[in-house]
């Protein structure tokens, strides 16, 4: 299911991991969630691809293509939490991993070129675009269900953004005197995307930060469970006018924006 993909691996800071990389037009890095680079989230960069974006996937976790099942995402998720590129509880640092993949980001951007990168993260990686925008070439980073720190009972971490303070600082700093904007992305009852972390980022960035939050209460019209999670892939409904659609199309939209 990859072949109108192109692979390579890249290497930074002694680690190395795949990249799938399709397209043409200004860089996108698109960052799996859990459990990896599902059918759905192929089909997700495919989109941004297709709207005039080269994409660049990098694969963190699993097997490119396997679909997602509860077993597989439990193998994965124990995985990481082991694994020492991610911190899944800090709260006031982001994971090893993003210096990985800020060092991607300068490679796409001074191989590609154009004004700059937009990126976009999804739970594990729902952050790591807000980590990346300490770097000048990074112009559009969407945060799609960010779930880092994970929530624990007992623990009032909801508000937490899984970034150290100068970074979010620097990034602060270039929303209010670059104009770059954050876009957010949740669903209403999602209880790994606590609503205290949007109002921090509220509070953070201003009208520079710009939220898509839908609907997942009982009963509600599309009938989305109070589990719904993953915004622009497994919850993903191709049809105009579902709010999962018109969120994909806000972030494809969001991209041209600023990049194209």
């Amino acid at each position: 299911m990859f072949d109108d993909f192109d692979l390579f691996h890249f290497s930074h800071g002694g680690k190395t991991h795949p990249v799938f990389r399709a397209g043409e037009g200004p860089v996108v890095v698109v960052l799996h969630e859990l459990p990896g680079i599902t059918p759905q989230v192929a089909d997700f960069a495919r989109r941004v691809r297709d709207a005039g974006f080269t994409v660049f996937m990098p694969e963190f976790t699993g097997k490119a293509g396997k679909p997602l099942s509860n077993g597989y995402l439990a193998r994965e998720s124990a995985k990481i939490c082991i694994n020492r590129e991610f911190r899944v509880f800090a709260a006031h640092r982001s994971s090893p991993v993003t210096d990985w993949v800020r060092a991607l980001g300068k490679y796409a951007f001074d191989e590609v070129g154009g004004k700059g990168i937009g990126a976009i993260g999804m739970c594990l990686t729902g952050n790591f675009a807000l980590s990346m925008m300490v770097d000048p070439w990074l112009l559009a980073p969407v945060l799609s269900q960010p779930s880092l720190p994970v929530p624990l009972p007992g623990i009032d971490n909801g508000r937490e953004l899984h970034i150290s303070a100068p970074d979010l600082a620097t990034a602060r700093r270039r929303a209010i005197d670059e104009g770059v904007c954050v876009l957010g992305l949740r669903f209403s009852e999602d209880r790994l995307v606590p609503p205290q972390r949007f109002e921090r980022l509220r509070e953070e960035f201003g009208d520079r930060f710009e939220s898509v939050e839908i609907d997942s209460s009982k009963g509600n019209e599309y009938g989305l469970t109070e589990l719904a999670h993953s915004v622009v892939t497994t919850e993903f409904v191709d049809q105009e006018g579902h709010p999962t659609y018109e969120a994909s199309r806000r972030v494809v939209d969001f991209f041209v924006e600023h990049l194209q």
